[in-house]
């Protein structure tokens, strides 16, 4: 007895909200239970300039989002403690678990719920920008080894892949190899979509040739495909920038050749009725054409694009996600991401440099609807070359810029602090939707350029 009434005294001193589950009459053992099967302790926390729960106790301790494993149909209990000042909850969605809000440092809750089912769940702080800063984990189920492994593709394109520097060459002939492809592809952890893609890649390969240049693109469409595709470059002076003469069909192969006549940064896409929705499924890319002498000298250049997908089931469902007709033409979209999935930039690749060094992004939207805002969170461009004029002089000393669908800008800027930087579009509701990446900069501090004024008390342990 004095056992259950200090468990009922930790349930409210924690502001224990519980559903059903934890206080239920189990048949096999003829009695009721109050206790959970398997209870974990996290803190709030900051780490790595991320919000983040720190495993508090047990096999977990010490531990930043941790994999929280559990036999299937266990009672589960997750203690949440405030160790950081800030708003918080948490919750398991799949299990319909939620807690209330932790207000204040030294705050606490607990949610309690069974694991009805195998497989591999989220749980999260539903607060706004929260899982987006961080804050979200994995609850497995069950045998992880039972669990199915997804065949779906990788389509997220690595922004390190942007080509050799054309550097002083002369104007060359140049070919370029391109497969349409529609394939079910990795959207998110639990989730997939059905891409159409130039070279299985969301956004299709960076290509970089220099003005003068003469390429000749080979269109192939795969025999697997079941649409006509095709591609229209924005550098092409000619018909639909090369889309009216390479509609192939499922099995077949076009080409059209070129000359480079307008140095810039441009995007190329399927131009194939309806063409909004073989944008947005992933039909688009960029071509850099750089001036003659090539681009100014940096340490690290990203090729980075931001898209849009528009589905039936709302953001953050699991399993095949579909497409949606109704939502593309009222232009709202459930998902956004840069470089074809949710963690693309932040989980799969990250861009890194180091204290000292200048980077250049290429950046663009493939769209099809919505303009992007770009901005670096922490940092200021030195330069900015609007609409990825490369003849124009650039603007300086900008803190974000408009890109429109369809459209390009080439940003530089040197980094001088260590941290991770936050790619976003500053119209910051789509960072709910997947849409951010994350610049990874190590290096010494500098603390005439920046340092923090927290004072840390010794006693606390923190």
């Amino acid at each position: 007895m004095k056992l259950f009434f200090a468990f009922i005294a930790f349930a409210l001193s924690v502001g224990w909200a519980a559903p059903s589950a934890a206080a239920e009459v189990n048949p096999a053992r003829g009695n009721v239970t109050y206790t959970p099967d398997v209870t974990f302790t996290f803190r709030t926390s900051i780490a790595d300039g991320k919000l983040v729960f720190i495993g508090d106790a047990g096999a977990i301790s010490g531990q930043i989002n941790p994999d929280l494993k559990v036999p299937e149909n266990a009672v589960v209990q997750i203690n949440v403690i405030n160790d950081d000042g800030a708003i918080h909850d948490i919750a398991v969605p799949e299990f319909g678990a939620k807690s209330d809000q932790l207000v204040g440092k030294g705050a606490s809750t607990a949610i309690v719920f069974r694991a009805t089912k195998s497989g591999t769940f989220e749980y999260l702080c539903t607060l706004p920008g929260h899982k987006a800063a961080g804050m979200f984990g994995k609850l497995i189920v069950g045998d992880p080894q039972a669990a199915v492994v997804s065949t779906a593709l990788d389509v997220s394109q690595n922004p390190t892949s942007v080509g050799e520097p054309v550097g002083a060459r002369a104007p060359m002939k140049v070919t370029l190899d391109l497969e349409t492809t529609e394939v079910e592809g990795q959207l998110t952890t639990g989730s997939t979509y059905k891409y159409w893609t130039f070279n299985n890649k969301v956004p299709g390969p960076f290509v970089r040739v220099r003005v003068g240049d003469t390429i000749t693109v080979n269109l192939t469409n795969s025999k697997e495909a079941t649409h006509i595709h095709s591609v229209d470059f924005h550098a092409v002076t000619g018909p639909g920038g090369g889309a009216a003469v390479t509609q192939v069909a499922p099995g077949q192969t076009k080409s059209f050749t070129f000359k480079a006549m307008h140095p810039g940064l441009f995007v190329y896409h399927c131009a194939t009725p309806m063409v909004a929705q073989h944008i947005t499924n992933g039909m688009y890319g960029m071509i850099l054409v750089e001036p003659e002498g090539g681009l100014s000298k940096v340490d690290r250049e990203f090729y980075v694009m931001q898209g849009e997908l528009y589905t039936a089931q709302k953001h953050g469902s699991q399993g095949l996600q579909e497409f949606s007709l109704e939502k593309l033409l009222d232009e709202n979209p459930e998902h956004l991401m840069f470089n074809g999935s949710m963690h693309a930039l932040s989980d799969k690749y990250k861009l890194q440099a180091t204290v000292g060094e200048t980077v250049r992004i290429f950046f663009g939207v493939g769209g099809p609807n919505l303009t992007s805002s770009f901005h670096v969170i922490g940092e200021v461009f030195d330069k900015v070359y609007d609409q990825a004029s490369l003849t124009s002089p650039p603007l300086t000393d900008v803190q974000t810029t408009l890109v429109p669908p369809g459209g390009a800008t080439m940003v530089e800027f040197k980094v001088d602090v260590p941290g991770n930087y936050i790619l976003v579009d500053h119209a910051l509701s789509r960072v709910e939707k997947g849409l951010a990446g994350i610049l990874s900069v190590t290096g010494k501090e500098d603390p005439s350029i920046f340092h923090s004024n927290e004072k840390i008390d010794p006693t606390s342990g923190h």
